[in-house]
C-alpha cells in the first residue's frame, strides 16, 4: 500500500522536474516562431500568429546547411578515430592490473581535468606551423585528443563488466589475443561502443572553444556560427533562438533513433569503474 501511494508522488515530482528542465527549450521554440514585437511583449503573448521566417533565414540565407555539414564531418571523424583507439586501449587497461596501467589511467584523468584553454594554445601553434588552420584534420585531431581520456575510461567500465573467464576460455580454445578481442569480447561490448560513440559525437558536435580558434570560413561549425548573432537588433534574438533549435533538432533525432541502445548500454555498467 505504501508503494502504491508513493508512485503518484514520484510521477508528479518527475513531471515537475521535466517541465522545469524543458522550460528554456520551450521558451526558445516560442521565440523562434514569434515576431520580435511578440517575443518581447510584456506580459508575454500566449496567442500569436506563428512565423517561420527566421528558421528559413537561418537554413537558407545564412548557410546553416553548410555549417551543419562541417559539424557533422568533424563529429563523425572524431567518433571514427577516437572510439576504435579508445576501445583498444580500454580493453588492455581493463585486463591489466599493474601499477603502470593505473598510472596511465590517472594520467588520462588528469589530462581530462585540464582547462581546455591550456590545451588550445599548443594545438593552435602546431596547426599554424603546419598550415592546418581552417581544416578538418586539425579540428578532428584536437577533438580526438580531448575526448580520448573520456572514451578510454567509459569503455573500460564496460569491459570490466565482461568476465575475464571468457578470455581464458577463448585462449584454451586456441584463440590468440586479437581473435579473443574481436570475436568474443567485442560483440559483448557493442552496447558500450554505441554509448561511447554517442557521447563522443555530442562532445565534438557541441565544441565551441576549439572550433572558434581552429576553424575558419571553410570549416566553421554550428556553435561558432550561432555565436555571430547578437547586437542591439531584436531580430537577432529570434535568429539565435531559431539557430539554437536548428542545432538541437538533428542531434535530438539522432539520439531518439539510438535511444534503445543508449538506455541498454547505460544499464550494463557505464557508470562503473
Amino acid at each position: 500500500m505504501r508503494r502504491l501511494l508513493g508512485q503518484p508522488l514520484v510521477v508528479f515530482l518527475l513531471s515537475l522536474f521535466a517541465l522545469f528542465s524543458l522550460t528554456p527549450i520551450i521558451w526558445a521554440v516560442l521565440i523562434s516562431i514569434k515576431q520580435p514585437a511578440d517575443a518581447f511583449a510584456i506580459p508575454p503573448k500566449l496567442f500569436f500568429e506563428p512565423t517561420f521566417r527566421f528558421h528559413y533565414e537561418i537554413w537558407v540565407e545564412r548557410r546553416f546547411v553548410e555549417f551543419f555539414l562541417n559539424s557533422s564531418i568533424i563529429a563523425l571523424g572524431t567518433v571514427f578515430i577516437s572510439v576504435p583507439l579508445g576501445t583498444l586501449a580500454a580493453y588492455g587497461l581493463s585486463r591489466l592490473e599493474s601499477r603502470m596501467a593505473r598510472s596511465y589511467l590517472m594520467g588520462l584523468l588528469v589530462i581530462r581535468m585540464f582547462p581546455h584553454i591550456l590545451l588550445l594554445i599548443p594545438f593552435f601553434i602546431v596547426a599554424r606551423s603546419l598550415s592546418m588552420i581552417d581544416s578538418y584534420p586539425a579540428m578532428i585531431a584536437a577533438m580526438v585528443a580531448i575526448n580520448q581520456p573520456f572514451t578510454v575510461w567509459l569503455m573500460r567500465s564496460f569491459f570490466l563488466e565482461i568476465p575475464r573467464e571468457l578470455d581464458e576460455a577463448a585462449t584454451i580454445d586456441g584463440c590468440n589475443a586479437w581473435t579473443t578481442f574481436t570475436k568474443v569480447i567485442l560483440p559483448l561490448a557493442k552496447p558500450g561502443i554505441v554509448v561511447t560513440s554517442l557521447f563522443s559525437l555530442l562532445l565534438a558536435y557541441n565544441e565551441f572553444l576549439f572550433a572558434l580558434i581552429l576553424t575558419g570560413s571553410n570549416t566553421k561549425t554550428l556553435p561558432v556560427a550561432i555565436a555571430e548573432y547578437g547586437g542591439e537588433d531584436l531580430n537577432y534574438w529570434s535568429l539565435s533562438a531559431a539557430g539554437a533549435i536548428g542545432i538541437m533538432l538533428p542531434i535530438l533525432l539522432f539520439m531518439l533513433f539510438f535511444q534503445r541502445h543508449l538506455v541498454r548500454g547505460l544499464t550494463i555498467g557505464a557508470v562503473k569503474g
